[in-house]
C-alpha cells in the first residue's frame, strides 16, 4: 500500500512537470511566431516604404538609406530628385546640407555629394554652386572647390559656353585688356589670350566642323579624307583639289548660280602644308614677316589643307568683292553649307584681315546658323562644338 503511494505520487509529480514543460514550450512557440510576425509586417512595411520611394525614382541603396535617417517624409513631399538620391546613395552625405540638396541641379559627376559639401563650407550660395557645376566636368568642379572663395563668379559663368577650368585665365584677361566678360570667355575659350602660331592645338581628325586658324595647327602631314581633284568645269586653268564633301556642295552652289546667270570658279583648292609652306616663303621674299605674320596663314595654320576652304572667283569680273556673284554669295552659300570665312566685321576675331573670296565648307546646318545670327565661325565652334 505504501509503495503504490509512492508510485502515483511520483507519477503524478512526473505528468505535472511535463504538462508545465509542455505550457512553456507552448508559450515560448508563441512568442517566436509573435516575433516572427513583428519582423515579417515589419519588412513588409520596409519593402512597402522603399517601393514607393523607389517609384519617386529612387535607387534602393538611396531609399534604405532615407528610412534609415528617418527622412522618407521630407523625401516624399519634394518628390523625384537625382541629387537628393545622389546623396542619399554616397557616403558623403550631411544631414545639415539636405535642404541644399534638393535645391542644387544635379549634374553626372562623380564626386558630386563631397564637391557640393566642399563648397557650402566655403560659402557658395545654392544658385552659385548649380552654376559652378553646369561649367564644369567632375575634376574641373574638385580642383575649383580646393580655391579660396572667388569673386565674379556669376559675371563669367552666365555664359553659357564658360569653362569652370578656364576662370583664372578669364580674370587675368579681363584685367589685362579690360575686355567685357562675353568677349573674355569667348577669346580665352579659343585660345586667343596666348601668343599665335606660339601655343596652339594641334588637330588631327578629319570633319566639316573643324577649327583650324593661329591657335588650331594641322601636322605637316594632315590630309584630308577622300581628297579628289576638281573637275575643270568648276575651277581655273590649273589643277585644283578638294575633300569630296565640299566639292559636291560647291557643284550643287555653281548650278544654282548659273541658274540666275553667274559664273563661279575655284582659284584655289586644297594646298599641302609644303605649299603653303612654299607660299609663306614667296610673299616672305616679297612683303617681308610683318606682311606674311598679318595677311598670310602659316603651313599647318592654313584652312586649305583640311581641303573644306575654296577662294572662288568670278568668270565675269577679275575683282570679286565687286562682282555680281560675289553679292550672290552673300546671300545664297549658306544654302549649300558655305561661309565667308574672313568678313571685314570679324577680323578682331579670326585674327585675319577680310578675304571676301574664301569661302569654307562648314554644312548646311552649321552654315545656316552663322548667316541668320551674323557671328564667325570662331564663336560658333567656342558655344556649340568646343567640349
Amino acid at each position: 500500500m505504501c509503495y503504490t503511494s509512492v508510485y502515483y505520487i511520483v507519477g503524478d509529480n512526473l505528468r505535472r512537470k511535463k504538462l508545465k514543460l509542455k505550457k512553456r514550450y507552448a508559450y515560448i512557440f508563441k512568442f517566436l511566431i509573435f516575433i516572427v510576425l513583428i519582423c515579417l509586417t515589419l519588412v513588409c512595411f520596409n519593402i512597402h516604404q522603399i517601393n514607393e520611394l523607389r517609384k519617386l525614382g529612387y535607387s534602393i541603396q538611396a531609399s534604405k538609406n532615407i528610412l534609415l535617417h528617418s527622412k522618407k517624409d521630407y523625401v516624399v513631399s519634394i518628390g523625384e530628385n537625382k541629387l537628393l538620391n545622389a546623396a542619399f546613395e554616397s557616403n558623403d552625405y550631411k544631414e545639415d546640407n539636405l535642404d541644399s540638396y534638393s535645391k542644387i541641379k544635379y549634374y553626372n559627376q562623380e564626386n558630386i555629394i563631397a564637391n557640393i559639401n566642399t563648397l557650402i563650407d566655403k560659402g557658395y550660395s545654392n544658385s552659385d554652386i548649380s552654376i559652378i557645376l553646369a561649367h564644369g566636368t567632375d575634376y574641373d568642379v574638385t580642383q575649383f572647390a580646393k580655391k579660396e572663395k572667388v569673386k565674379y563668379l556669376a559675371e563669367f559663368f552666365s555664359i553659357d559656353y564658360a569653362k569652370l577650368s578656364l576662370y583664372d585665365r578669364y580674370l587675368e584677361y579681363s584685367r589685362e585688356t579690360g575686355e567685357d566678360e562675353r568677349t573674355t570667355v569667348l577669346f580665352v575659350n579659343l585660345g586667343m589670350d596666348k601668343k599665335a602660331y606660339a601655343d596652339y592645338n594641334i588637330v588631327e581628325k578629319f570633319s566639316v566642323d573643324m577649327l583650324v586658324n593661329k591657335y588650331n595647327m594641322l601636322p605637316e602631314d594632315f590630309e584630308p579624307d577622300d581628297l579628289i581633284v576638281i573637275d575643270s568645269n568648276y575651277r581655273n586653268d590649273d589643277v585644283q583639289m578638294g575633300a569630296k564633301v565640299a566639292v559636291e556642295a560647291f557643284k550643287e552652289m555653281y548650278r544654282a548660280a548659273a541658274k540666275d546667270g553667274l559664273g563661279l570658279v575655284i582659284n584655289s583648292g586644297y594646298r599641302s602644308y609644303e605649299t603653303q609652306e612654299d607660299l609663306c616663303n614667296t610673299y616672305r621674299s616679297l612683303y617681308g614677316d610683318n606682311y606674311v605674320n598679318r595677311y598670310v596663314s602659316l603651313p599647318g595654320f592654313s584652312e586649305h589643307q583640311t581641303g573644306l576652304a575654296f577662294d572662288i572667283g568670278s568668270t565675269s569680273s577679275d575683282i570679286f568683292a565687286e562682282s555680281k556673284e560675289y553679292e550672290w554669295m552673300l546671300d545664297n552659300s549658306y544654302k549649300y553649307g558655305f561661309i565667308l570665312r574672313f568678313s571685314k566685321s570679324n577680323e578682331n576675331i579670326t585674327g585675319f584681315r577680310s578675304e571676301p573670296w574664301h569661302y569654307r565648307y562648314v554644312g548646311k546646318e552649321i552654315a545656316t546658323y552663322i548667316y541668320e545670327h551674323n557671328i564667325s565661325f570662331e564663336e560658333y565652334y567656342a558655344m556649340f562644338l568646343d567640349n
